[in-house]
Order: C-alpha cells, then sequence, then structure tokens
C-alpha cells in the first residue's frame, strides 16, 4: 500500500480549500435531502394524513440515504471524492425536480420521490473519507468535525423552504436546489481533487465490505453514531411536528425553532472532534450522552417552552452535535487508511437509520396515547445503554482493527 503524503504536505491551503469545498457538498445535499421535513404538516393537512403517514413522509428520504452510505463509503474509497460528489449532486437533481414539479400532489408520489431523494443524504458517506485522506492523524477530529458542520444544509432547508413556498408557489424551493446542486457539481468537478498517495483498495466491494464489517471499530462506532447522529436527524426532521402538535406553535415558529436546534448541532460538531483531538473521543462521547440522557427525562414530563424545555433541547443539541463529532474523530484515527470510506458508510448507514425510527415510534405513540411523553423516555433509555457501551466496551480498551 503506498505511503500517504506528509503531514506537512497535506495541511496547506490546498487541504483547507479541499475540506471548504467538501463541506459546501455536503450542506447543499443535505439541504436537498431535507426538503420534505419543513412542509410535512402542510401536506399532512393537504392529503389528510394519519401521524404515522406523515412521520413516514419524512423517514423514508432518510433511511434511503442512510442504507445507500454503505456502497457510497466503498465506492469513494475506489474512485475518490473528486468523482463521487459531482456524482451524487448531479442524480439528487432528478428527485428534487421530479417533487417541485409533479411529485407533491398525493402520498405515493411524495413517497417515490422521497425516496430517491435519499441519494442526497449519501454525501456524507462520500466527504469523510475524503477529507480524511487530506490530514494528518493528529488533525483529523477537528478536520472530519468541520466537515461535518455541513449537516447545517437541513437548517437552509428548514429556514427557507416554507417561505419560499408562501411566496412563490411549491415549485420555488425544489427549483433553486435543483439549481444550486447542478453549481456545486459544476464546480465541485473542475476544483475538487484526491490527496495524492491517498491508498486506494483493489479488492472487489463485496469482500471489502465483508473485510470491514470484520472490524471491532465498525461495530462500537455503529451503535454509537445510531443514538448520537440518529438523534440529531430524528429531531431534525421530526421536532416541527412534535413543536406544533405539543405546544401548539405555528407551522413557521415550530420551523425556525428546529433550525435554531440544528443550527448549535452544527457548531458543536467540530468541538466534538477538536475535543477528541485533545482528549480520549469516548470521554467525549461519555459526557455528550450523559447530557442526552437527562434531556430526554426531563423533556419526557413536557415542560414549558420558557425555560425549561428549551434549555432541555438546546442540551440535547448540544450534546448531540460534540457526539456525532467525536464518533467520526474515532474513526478517523482508528480506521485502516483505506478503508475509512467503507467504514464511514456503515457507521452512517447506522446513524441514518438511527434517525429513520424515532419518527415513525413517536408517530404511532402519539397516535395511540396522544403524547409524547413514552417516546422522548425512550430516547433517555437507548441513550444511556450507548453511554454504558461507551464506558465499558470502547473506554476500557483500546479499539484495534
Amino acid at each position: 500500500m503506498s505511503t500517504p503524503q506528509t503531514p506537512t504536505a497535506r495541511t496547506g491551503g490546498r487541504a483547507g480549500l479541499m475540506l471548504a469545498l467538501a463541506t459546501v457538498g455536503f450542506a447543499v445535499n443535505f439541504w436537498a435531502w431535507a426538503l420534505l421535513s419543513p412542509l410535512a404538516t402542510r401536506f399532512q393537512a393537504a392529503l389528510h394524513l394519519t401521524p404515522f403517514q406523515q412521520a413516514l413522509l419524512v423517514a423514508v428520504p432518510v433511511v434511503v440515504g442512510s442504507v445507500g452510505r454503505i456502497p457510497v463509503g466503498a465506492l469513494t474509497d475506489r474512485y475518490g471524492g473528486r468523482v463521487m460528489f459531482p456524482l451524487i449532486s448531479l442524480t439528487t437533481i432528478v428527485p428534487v425536480l421530479y417533487l417541485g414539479l409533479f411529485g407533491h400532489e398525493a402520498l405515493t408520489s411524495l413517497l417515490v420521490g422521497g425516496f430517491f431523494l435519499g441519494i442526497g443524504g449519501t454525501a456524507f458517506a462520500v466527504g469523510v473519507p475524503f477529507v480524511n485522506a487530506w490530514f494528518p492523524p493528529e488533525r483529523r477530529g477537528l478536520a472530519v468535525g468541520v466537515f461535518g458542520v455541513g449537516m447545517g444544509g437541513t437548517a437552509i432547508s428548514a429556514l427557507t423552504t416554507v417561505k419560499l413556498v408562501d411566496a412563490d408557489g411549491t415549485a420555488a424551493p425544489f427549483l433553486i436546489t435543483a439549481g444550486v446542486l447542478a453549481a456545486y457539481a459544476a464546480i465541485s468537478w473542475l476544483v475538487l481533487r484526491d490527496a495524492p498517495g491517498r491508498p486506494v483498495p483493489t479488492a472487489p466491494l463485496a469482500q471489502r465490505l465483508g473485510a470491514v464489517l470484520r472490524l471491532r471499530i465498525t461495530w462500537q462506532a455503529s451503535a454509537l453514531y445510531a443514538v448520537a447522529f440518529g438523534g440529531y436527524v430524528a429531531f431534525s426532521v421530526y421536532l416541527p411536528a412534535y413543536l406544533k402538535t405539543a405546544y401548539g406553535l405555528t407551522q413557521a415558529d415550530a420551523a425556525n425553532r428546529m433550525a435554531g436546534f440544528v443550527l448549535l448541532a452544527v457548531i458543536m460538531r467540530p468541538v466534538g472532534g477538536w475535543l477528541s483531538d485533545r482528549f480520549a473521543a469516548s470521554r467525549v462521547l461519555a459526557v455528550a450522552l450523559g447530557v442526552v440522557v437527562l434531556g430526554a427525562v426531563v423533556q419526557s414530563f413536557t415542560p414549558g417552552l420558557a425555560p425549561l424545555g428549551t434549555i432541555a433541547f438546546l442540551g440535547m443539541a448540544a450534546a448531540l452535535g460534540t457526539g456525532s463529532g467525536a464518533t467520526f474523530a474515532l474513526v478517523a484515527q482508528v480506521a485502516p487508511a483505506n478503508q475509512v470510506g467503507a467504514v464511514t458508510g456503515i457507521v452512517g448507514a447506522a446513524g441514518g437509520l438511527g434517525g429513520f425510527i424515532p419518527p415513525l415510534v413517536m408517530g404511532v405513540i402519539y397516535g395511540e396515547f396522544q403524547s409524547y411523553a413514552l417516546g422522548l423516555a425512550l430516547l433517555g433509555v437507548v441513550a444511556l445503554a450507548a453511554l454504558l457501551l461507551d464506558v465499558l466496551s470502547v473506554g476500557r480498551r483500546p479499539v484495534t482493527a
């Protein structure tokens, strides 16, 4: 296997430019990935959807984007981000235009469009191995954390989608997003370059995925990320519906509050990576998961939004962002260099699937009990289980391949 370039060669201005472009690509694709969530309550009213159908509508892109990260991550190991970023961006344009122009008239067409919209969510599995190859081990936590800021693309969707629909019609946000995706695809093809000397696997895809599944770090990081990033995704897609139902907020107010939740989580993601470069990633994760447990327990009692509910949600946002950054700092530092993409794909899939299940569970629970208390209590239990895994497994002994 070829030896990567020295840290000095990797951390100059070119590495910074590649990191910036990858982060923008992540944000743009996540913006597209999250287009349906802000409009879910509007579709529910217009199409007379049940709580479960509304939850399914916002969850389908999540699960497709999650599972799709497995092959996309492995393909990125082989072909590099310079090929995969433009390819994913161009492919995502198709469902975006379909939903904006034709696919928003019925639940079935929304689900079909949402299924293919999930392609945008696979961009995460492109960016982590791409960025990882440009930076030395002691800076990968921060670099991958900065790249993770691109998940703030969901906040762009939350802040703009409803306003654009109100001003210019349903097609407006979809047409604008498609244009931005096309522009990014062109720029990334012209400017992006893979790191010189990056290790390129030659084994067949199935063989490489099988080898990755035998790594202990793959399963440990998958479980932790399913809670950390899965919790973030679940709140980012379901929080507007939750706030509207539980607190009677308007759609616009609920979307703005969700955007605040997302922005705080985004800001804290590089902080989690930075802290993991200086302290053990398992310690950072333990603190973050402890805050999630506490916040979920408090919010299960549906306290008033001012101030206790707001504190609980913002605390969980900060903790979930920090935990997400720490998890991929762990992956970037421990996974074999030529398997980072494949490991990222599987771990990223676990995180996305962790975000797929809670909205469905919350929809079912509210439909049965007219309360979200049990769903939030379950979040606390799951976060506690992840905390115990982190303390008793990851933190007790070195994580080896």
